[in-house]
This record gives C-alpha cells, sequence and structure tokens, in this order.
C-alpha cells in the first residue's frame, strides 16, 4: 500500500502544501491575536457564534472584522452597544440574514459569560487528559452555539489550549480523507510542524 497521497505527494509534503496555501486560521482572519487571555478568548466566542450561523466563514469573519472596529472586543463594550448599533455594524459585514437576531443573541452571550463564568472563558479550559466534555457543554450553554460552533471553537483555541488537541472535527478530517492523509487526530498532528496543528485542522476545513 502506498504510503503518499492521492496526489502523489509524500504526507509530510501534502501538509506543507495544505499550510502554505490554505494554513490560517478563522481568528487570523478575523484579526484576533489569540492568546490566552480573557480578551481574545471572548472575540473567539463572538466569531464562533457568527460562524454557526447559516453563513459562508467569509461572512463571518467580514462581519467580526466589523465589531472590532466599532470598538466592541471585551462584554463590557459590547454590552455598552445599543441593539441598533449592533444590527448596523452586522449588516456592513454582510451578516444581513441573521442581523436582527444575532444583535440579541450577542448581548444574550456577553451577559451569560459574565454570569456563569465571571467573563472569563479559561474558567471553561479543560484539564490535560483531553476531556472535553466541561468546555463543550459551557460552549453550547450560549444560544446560537451547537455543537458545530463548539468544534469550530475546539478547532481553533487548540493553538493556545494545547490540552484540547490535538482536535480535527468532522470537516477536517474530511478533508484529511480527500488529501489522502490518516484521519487518526495523533497520527495526522504529527504531521504538522510544532505549533501548527490548528492551522492544519484550518486547512483541512477548506478543502474538504
Amino acid at each position: 500500500m502506498s504510503t503518499g497521497t492521492d496526489r502523489g505527494r509524500a504526507p509530510a509534503d501534502e501538509v506543507r502544501a495544505l499550510l502554505e496555501e490554505h494554513g490560517r486560521t478563522l481568528a487570523r482572519e478575523a484579526g484576533i491575536t489569540l492568546r490566552d487571555k480573557p480578551a481574545p478568548l471572548f472575540q473567539l466566542l463572538v466569531l464562533t457564534l457568527l460562524a454557526s450561523t447559516r453563513i459562508s466563514a467569509g461572512v463571518a469573519v467580514a462581519t467580526a472584522r466589523e465589531l472590532w472596529a466599532a470598538g466592541w472586543r471585551t462584554p463590557t463594550r459590547l454590552l455598552g452597544s445599543t441593539w441598533q448599533e449592533r444590527v448596523d455594524a452586522l449588516g456592513r459585514g454582510g451578516y444581513r440574514r441573521y442581523d436582527e437576531s444575532t444583535a440579541t443573541r450577542l448581548e444574550e452571550l456577553c451577559h451569560r459569560l459574565e454570569q456563569d463564568h465571571g467573563g472569563d472563558l479559561r474558567r471553561l479550559r479543560p484539564p490535560d487528559g483531553g476531556d472535553l466534555t466541561t468546555l463543550r457543554e459551557g460552549l453550547t450553554a450560549f444560544t446560537g452555539i451547537g455543537p458545530t460552533g463548539a468544534d469550530i471553537f475546539c478547532r481553533e483555541v487548540q493553538a493556545v489550549w494545547p490540552q484540547v488537541g490535538p482536535f480535527f472535527d468532522e470537516r477536517a478530517l474530511a478533508g484529511a480523507r480527500t488529501r489522502g492523509l490518516p484521519t487518526d487526530p495523533r497520527r495526522l498532528a504529527e504531521l504538522a510542524p510544532r505549533g501548527r496543528v490548528a492551522e492544519l485542522a484550518a486547512a483541512l476545513v477548506r478543502v474538504g
């Protein structure tokens, strides 16, 4: 049995090509400098909410950038906005089909984050060992974020929460299959350069 991909490349070469062409996380595209800090984790949560609706990733990213441009990078700042201001910002990002409901959900998200987690998502950070049950339950408790949204958050946050990884959801694994790569998460992660597993997962989603 060949150890190469269906494109004739060795797996490591295929991964390098994927990263070069598609290796950009949603957080990076949305202008989030992801760190293990409350503000960027909140921004990732907002991006997750936006990407959980039936719209393109590009629209979710563009809309997140509009929210940041308005200065709403923390729960306090976002709660200082009016519902109409949020609707307008969502519309500028192209989020028009769901702008009114999402304007409400953003406010609800901030209140739940403050009430349940003291405004700090690090309270949901899983322990070493890879049990993501509490994290996923906490994420799906936010109105508008379901299992697919939890997948998005986990896929991205593993860049700063290594205990979440290696995390490849079904969409990423589908991409791996199309490129003839392993579908076992640990074997797949071993092909990525150090610190780039989240980028590989993002690339595989794009080609899947």
